[in-house]
């Protein structure tokens, strides 16, 4: 029997998961991270119009007039799209105060944040457990008479459950039976194992039969996927999660991966649209400043990238390196790195992507150069191949159509840069000139208006600008600038340049690809 078959006679197994992305709120608790407010706008609408997100938590009340704000823009926007219940934000056990700011800020839910264990009930509020439940009640009634809906965080949750679980009990007996929504049960300290998650679960769900359990993990012991989903199979309702695995101390459980490990080992259905989960990862990670690691599954640079030639001539063969998840999934594509360990398997799999017809001779002296260029850590992409296959091979494989005569920037204070280029394409030579935002918008605008001008011809779109140190490199030699293009079918083009200059890496790598694009 598979693994979907068991886990789906698993007793409480709940075939629809429903998803609630905490990034705006408990994402915005990693060190070093704040979202502006619309950032905030942005990323929320990505998280409901593209992925189709269940619901987002998208603030904490009371923090300030910035983050009203930025509850108001969200709100508008929800409510245009008719999906105003899905935006909930953070209160407190505080009277009417959280009430008043979630209701003046426009939003119909509010994650009512109570005590989940005795300790924290006795040591923190300082109150007995019967008082935390007569405030508890207090701002649930006001909430429902002003029309706010509640769900209910019983903060360490499962601190309750291992130490006080009588008082969780004692809780949500008196609870069970009030105007509240869902109840979501953190791991705060993340402190829990899938077996601990299990076990408790189904003293809760034995328990509350009828009610609607949230599970919110936290991956201090990097447990937080795995204990999300082992309270799946015991039935959960919701699952917290956030994108890139935001969150305080060492962050929450990644949307990416609780996604594709609910569809693919358990059969369970979601509403996200996983196409997308690419884009809100880029997305967040431009605006939160946290990298993405490269092997971070479903969303890394590398997850896609077969380096090993054993795997290049597998998938050749058979597609022997394949599983699941398939880069076109998620709006990628698999790629074949190129390094000391490819093998001719390897570049020959990229030789036939560009198209590039070389003899077993001819790929073999292009396999050791390469290997040569690995030997030194030097980063060689599917893009600089037509570059080596000429270098080594002295032939017009990759001709050269697109030569950069001349160019000059200026920079002055004050004033906007200017470029002034000059270019030979095909034989004829062009000038421009352009005023831009930095010396090298400059002279890609110029270059833009000799395309558009003189050859009646689009130029593709910048859709991404990295600057680094090359691998292997010093702070004092060169500067690797990789710059992503978007064609006009919306295919991706990466070309990188080299140089100790900047400004001079960005525009080499800006003629190699008008040169890819001519040849």
């Amino acid at each position: 029997m598979g693994t979907a078959e068991q886990v789906n006679q698993v007793r409480g197994f709940q075939p629809f998961i429903e998803i609630m992305d905490s990034t705006l709120r408990d994402g915005e608790q990693t060190s070093n991270v704040s979202f502006l407010p619309h950032e905030k706008l942005m990323i929320a609408r990505m998280l409901l119009r593209d992925l189709n997100v269940d619901r987002i938590e998208v603030a904490s009340a009371r923090v300030s007039d910035g983050e009203k704000e930025a509850v108001k823009m969200i709100c508008r926007y929800a409510q245009q799209i008719n999906r105003l219940k899905s935006i909930e934000v953070l209160g407190f056990v505080d009277g009417h105060v959280s009430v008043d700011w979630v209701k003046d800020a426009g939003c119909l839910t509010l994650n009512l944040l109570a005590k989940g264990s005795l300790k924290h009930c006795k040591e923190q509020l300082r109150k007995s457990p019967e008082e935390h439940i007569i405030d508890i009640k207090e701002v649930v009634n006001y909430a429902k008479s002003q029309g706010i809906g509640v769900n209910l965080y019983l903060e360490d949750w499962s601190g309750g459950m291992k130490e006080s679980p009588q008082y969780v009990y004692q809780l949500m007996d008196a609870l069970i039976d009030s105007p509240i929504q869902r109840f979501m049960l953190p791991d705060t300290l993340g402190i829990m194992n899938p077996l601990q998650v299990i076990e408790y679960f189904r003293k809760m769900n034995k328990r509350y039969p009828d009610a609607h359990f949230d599970f919110h993990a936290h991956n201090d012991y990097d447990l937080a996927v795995s204990n999300s989903l082992a309270a799946a199979l015991c039935g959960v309702s919701g699952l917290h999660v956030t994108v890139n695995g935001l969150g305080e101390r060492c962050g929450n459980a990644p949307l990416s991966s609780v996604q594709v490990i609910l569809k693919d080992q358990f059969n369970a259905k979601t509403s996200i649209n996983e196409e997308k989960l690419n884009d809100i990862s880029r997305l967040v990670e431009s605006y939160s400043g946290i990298a993405i690691a490269p092997n971070q599954p479903i969303i890394g640079d590398n997850v896609f990238t077969q380096v090993a030639g054993i795997h290049a001539d597998g998938d050749n063969k058979a597609g022997l390196y394949h599983n699941a998840l398939v880069p076109e999934r998620f709006g990628r594509r698999r790629e074949y790195a190129m390094g000391k360990t490819s093998g001719r398997a390897n570049i020959a799999r990229n030789l036939q992507e560009l198209g590039l017809e070389l003899t077993p001779e001819q790929t073999q002296r292009v396999t050791k150069r390469i290997t040569e260029l690995g030997d030194r850590k030097e980063v060689v992409t599917q893009d600089d191949l037509p570059y080596i296959v000429s270098d080594v091979l002295k032939h017009d494989v990759a001709e050269e159509k697109v030569k950069l005569v001349s160019y000059q920037v200026s920079l002055a204070y004050g004033l906007k840069p200017l470029a002034n280029v000059k270019v030979d394409v095909n034989g004829v030579q062009y000038e421009g000139h352009s005023s831009g935002d930095g010396q090298y918008d400059a002279f890609v605008k110029a270059l833009r208006k000799i395309y558009k001008e003189y050859l009646d011809r689009t130029f593709p779109l910048l859709d991404n600008y990295a600057v680094s140190i090359p691998p292997g490199g010093r702070t004092d030699a060169l500067v690797q600038t990789v710059i992503t293009w978007r064609m006009d079918d919306g295919r991706q083009m990466r070309t990188r340049g080299l140089d100790a200059d900047q400004t001079e890496a960005a525009i080499k790598a800006t003629i190699k690809m008008l040169n890819m694009i001519e040849n």
